[in-house]
Parts: structure tokens; sequence; C-alpha cells
């Protein structure tokens, strides 16, 4: 009897269909809906789980050595795990890293992060591939006790990210000034020692790693509020605005983003956009976002610079993109996705004004896009 409940699933993720997946539960106990996702980065786990980008969201990671490094407090991107779960291929081993503070288990049990270990995690990807990013259940019990009908149930009940504004759960409360500096060895993170331009960051769930970037371009970053306004912004005399990643659908986030954003527009300061912030900055020029089938999620994917040909690898973490055909007159598209063509990054003809849909902040092996930033810096000095 011992070696049979040794055996038995602990762990269940429950589709929407009815299909259903077993294998060893990890982190807390209990179930959890959200739409269902899948990741190809090779490295950065506990960056995507600390990603508000994935409020509402069980991620799938194809690749399977999920977990062998620990985790640790530096590589955080917010104070807790926003993402709901996690689903892999192989249970975690024992971190090997010198830098390893905690085990990826322990580490998402204290937070409350579900997750399933010993899943066919290519079946699964190709399941969302064909079929699009479903709605799941995702339930961890250590006696294997799985009411599958109830879970599958719970998944087809979920209401999905279409018209959900999920950036009000994942912003600051209030404001609050940032001067830490990006990670170089061997001092690690490191303050502000000398600023030349007044940035406010509006925060749709942003990463610490895009304030970073933003400091050690130069810029004296003061973070507001999701539903901050326009007037509540130009308070700060800023040299220029940025709009920050985040999660849910960008229309919904938009009946109090778009706004804010023309507010900034008319008087005609410098912006700079990523992720959710380059979605906003596109539907208050006037063009339409979309729900993509799966969406892109992962640190190896190929965007051409449209005016210079140069092609970048970069992160990305989006389920919605801009569509191309509903932009402007005076707005062109300056990226592209070379995956399926999609759009991922704009700018204004006239006006120091642009956006991207990529994460130049991730630095995935490569830092293909971090001379974003230092455009943008380069716009607040004119």
């Amino acid at each position: 009897m011992a070696s049979e409940n040794q055996d038995r699933p602990t762990a269940c993720l429950a589709l929407a269909d009815g299909t259903l997946f077993y294998g060893k539960g990890f982190g807390a106990t209990g179930d959890t809906v959200a739409e269902l996702c899948f990741n190809t980065a090779m490295t950065g786990y506990q960056e995507i789980m600390t990603d508000p980008s994935y409020a509402g969201q069980v991620v799938t990671f194809t690749f399977p050595h999920i977990g062998n490094v620990g985790v640790n407090p530096d590589d955080d991107e917010t104070a807790d795990p926003v993402a709901e779960g996690m689903v892999v291929k192989w249970d975690p081993t024992e971190p090997s890293n010198w830098r390893a503070t905690e085990t990826l288990g322990d580490w998402l049990a204290k937070r409350g992060r579900i997750a399933i270990g010993g899943v066919d995690t290519r079946r699964l990807t190709r399941a969302i591939r064909q079929q699009g990013a479903p709605h799941v259940a995702l339930a961890h019990d250590p006696e294997g006790d799985f009411d599958t009908e109830a879970l599958v149930e719970k998944a087809r009940r979920f209401a999905g990210l279409e018209g959900m504004d999920l950036a009000k759960q994942v912003t600051c409360a209030q404001s609050y000034r940032w001067n830490e500096m990006r990670w170089a060895w061997p001092d690690g993170y490191s303050p502000q020692t000398d600023t030349k331009y007044r940035v406010v960051a509006v925060d749709y769930g942003a990463k610490r790693n895009i304030l970073r970037c933003l400091a050690s371009a130069g810029c004296e970053v003061t973070v507001l509020p999701a539903t901050a306004t326009a007037e509540e912004v130009l308070a700060h005399d800023p040299d220029g605005v940025f709009l920050s990643n985040g999660p849910g659908d960008p229309a919904a986030t938009g009946e109090y983003a778009v706004p804010m954003i023309k507010g900034i527009l008319d008087k005609g300061l410098p912006m700079f956009g990523i992720c959710l912030g380059h979605q906003m900055l596109a539907l208050a020029l006037g063009a339409k976002t979309v729900k993509m089938n799966h969406g892109h999620h992962g640190a190896n994917h190929p965007v051409k610079d449209m005016e210079t040909g140069k092609v970048e690898i970069t992160s990305m973490n989006h389920g919605f993109a801009v569509d191309s055909q509903t932009l402007p007159e005076g707005v062109k598209e300056t990226h592209v996705s070379l995956f399926d063509g999609s759009n991922c990054g704009i700018r204004m003809i006239d006006a120091p004004v642009f956006s991207v849909q990529h994460h130049p902040e991730a630095s995935p092996g490569p830092q293909d896009s971090f001379y974003l930033f230092e455009r943008f810096a380069a716009s607040l000095a004119k």
C-alpha cells in the first residue's frame, strides 16, 4: 500500500475541454483557475513567475530543467509571484548554484503558488498552439484526492482574460522613487550616483529591471499607479513619460489609461512604452488590439527593426497584440515578429513617442534591445 501511495499523482491539471494531466505536485496545496500559456525560455523561471504580466495565467515551461538553480531575492521582478501556477516536465532537483538561497518548491509554497511536475509538456504545448490558450484548473493535494469533474467545471467557468482589467490588481498602491541600477559584476545592484532627466513611469505591472534600465540610462524615476491622471503625471514636471508592461486586456485598461496618455501627448512630451504600455499607446493613437491564439512567451523571439533591417533576439510575454492594419496616419510600424509578422513596435513620425511589444530589459543572453532605453534618454535631452 505504501508503494501505491508513493506512485499516486498528487497534482492534476484539468482543461476546460475535459482533458486531464496528472503529475507530482509541489509548492502550495489547493487549486486555482487561470488561462494556460507556454514559455520557451531556457533561463529565468523566477523572473517569469514574478512578472506581473502573467497575472491570471498558469505557465507551462517547455524547457525541462526548471528549479535546478533554486531561487534568490535578487532575481524577483516583484515582491511575490504573480503567475497563478507552473507546469514542468521534470520534478525540480536540489538547486546547484552559489546564488541560491531557497528551493523552488519551498519558495512557491510560502507564496501560495501551485506547481505540477512530471507532465508531458510537449503534448500540452501542441494543444495550446493548435487550440489556443485554454482555461484550466490546477490542483495539488498530497493525498491525491481529486474531484476531476469539479475541476473541469471550474476551468469552464473561468471568465478568461478578454475584457479583464488586471493592471489595477498588480499596480503600486502609491507613488515612489526608484534609484537602483542594473546588476553588474561584482557589486550586484548599485544606486544611482547621477541623474540627468526626470521621468514618470506609469505602473501597469512594472518589472523591476525595467525601472533599473531607466535608472541606468540616467533617469530620475518616479513611479505612479496605473490609474494616475494626466494632471497627476504632469504635476511631477517630467522630461518624459514611460508606460510599463502589465497583464490583462489592453482595451479594458485603456478605459482609464488612454485619456491619461492623450493628455500627455497633447503636451508634446517624449514617451516610451513596453508591452502593455505599447498597446496602451497604440490605442491612444487610434489603433486597435486583438487577442492572439496563444500569444508570445519566451526569451528567444526574433524581432526585425524595419528601419535598420537589424534582427534582435528578444524576450516576449503577451497574449494581445496591436493590429498593424489599424495604425493611423502619422504612426509608423517599426518592429515586427519574424515568427508570425505581428506588430512589435511603433513610433510617431513627428514626435519623440515610440513603443515596443517585446521586453528590452530582459537581456535573454544578448542585450540586443537595451539601445531603446538610450534612445528614450536621448529624446529627453532635446
